[in-house]
């Protein structure tokens, strides 16, 4: 639900709202099934929870591939600086895992006036 905004409020004193998102493509050791798969990513997806509890993030693709993994962080915040701020600090903690290499990583960040 959408709530109007009076005329006479400035809309510097509203502020703006960002959604910062992080879609990393991890190709993962060596994992022979979708159980390993998933001991290996659970503790990959517990430590940015508990790292960064601002954020969501979890597996979104990949999920039937044993070796592939596709994880998927979101962060809502007031400025664009802190978004990109937090999804760097994310992309480093699931890049410095041994156990996993990162393909790729892919970001966009949404404003309320997109």
């Amino acid at each position: 639900m959408t709530t109007a905004v009076p005329s006479s409020v400035d809309p510097e004193v509203i502020g703006q709202v960002y959604v910062g998102a992080l879609t990393l493509d991890l190709l993962l050791g060596d994992v022979r099934s979708l159980k390993q798969k998933r001991s290996v990513l659970r503790p990959v997806i517990a430590e940015v929870r508990k790292r960064f509890p601002a954020v969501a993030v979890a597996e979104t693709g990949g999920t039937e591939l044993y070796r592939r993994a596709e994880i998927g962080v979101a962060v809502v915040s007031g400025t664009a600086a802190n978004c990109t701020q937090v999804l760097d600090q994310c992309e480093r903690l699931v890049a410095g895992r041994p156990e996993i290499e990162l393909l790729s990583a892919r970001r966009r960040l949404f404003s309320d006036e997109d």
